[in-house]
């Protein structure tokens, strides 16, 4: 069932989106050669803690940290450990925090040290693909029109989508109805209404969209090795623009 928040709810949403934009602008400060994926986690997790709110993640379906660390292929779900990472690398954070028994979850991709252009170009094409799903999510609109709006961009730059990990609606839950894809046909799937909350998520591949997951049976990798990148804000759908909940 997808529900629509009063704007009560979307207040305590408002408040565990700013959490999470908190967290990755605390980890973002850490980011450099030689820091671990561990490192960052702890930061992330005293950063939530201390705004009073629960790392959502931490967990979750057994995940067993704060944050999502994903380096160069790695696509998403990295476990955070003693891995350095190194100048050139490409670092995917995704975190969610609760508090008052609301969600937020948001995910970026950061550059170490010097990266590449071709790297910097699938950063600024996944960063844009997201905007343009954003803008798509207006009350009256279908759901594929955000799935439509990420993978024509995308396909447009010569890169591919993730077809096996997708967005989500969200609020009392990490993960809510609906899902939202970031491929697909315009004009299908549930009208969208004010009121809805959804995370939206477009994961980005350099090669293949194929992924597999390694045998720790959380990470998952691009199936070609190629980089991978993740952007992801939760948003709510209003009468006008729609609202970026985890942003500062």
């Amino acid at each position: 069932m997808i529900i629509c928040k009063s704007e009560r709810e979307l207040g305590y949403m408002r408040e565990a989106g700013r959490v999470v934009a908190g967290a990755l602008a605390e980890v973002e400060k850490m980011i450099r050669p030689g820091v671990t994926t561990a490192e960052l986690d702890r930061v992330a997790e005293e950063y939530i803690l201390s705004k009073g709110a629960k790392p959502a993640f931490k967990g979750l379906y057994g995940f067993p940290a704060t944050v999502c660390a994903s380096i160069n292929e790695e696509v998403v779900h990295g476990i955070p450990g003693l891995k350095k990472m190194e100048n050139g690398d490409i670092i995917s954070i995704d975190v969610g925090a609760e508090i008052n028994g609301y969600f937020g979850d948001a995910a970026q991709t950061f550059p170490v040290g010097d990266i590449t252009p071709e790297l910097q170009e699938i950063i600024a094409v996944t960063k844009e693909a997201l905007n343009r799903g954003i803008k798509m999510a207006r009350n009256g609109n279908r759901l594929s029109d955000i799935s439509h709006a990420v993978q024509s961009f995308v396909e447009q730059n010569s890169y591919s989508v993730v077809r096996d990990y997708v967005g989500h609606g969200i609020g009392t839950k990490m993960h809510e109805e609906p899902q939202v894809p970031n491929f697909g046909r315009p004009g299908r799937g549930p009208r969208l209404k004010t009121g809805m909350t959804l995370a939206i998520e477009p994961m980005v591949n350099m090669g293949t969209y194929e992924v597999l997951t390694l045998p720790d049976n959380w990470t998952v990798v691009t199936r070609d090795g190629k980089p991978s990148v993740h952007f992801e804000h939760s948003i709510a759908i209003t009468d006008g623009d729609p609202i970026i909940l985890t942003s500062l």
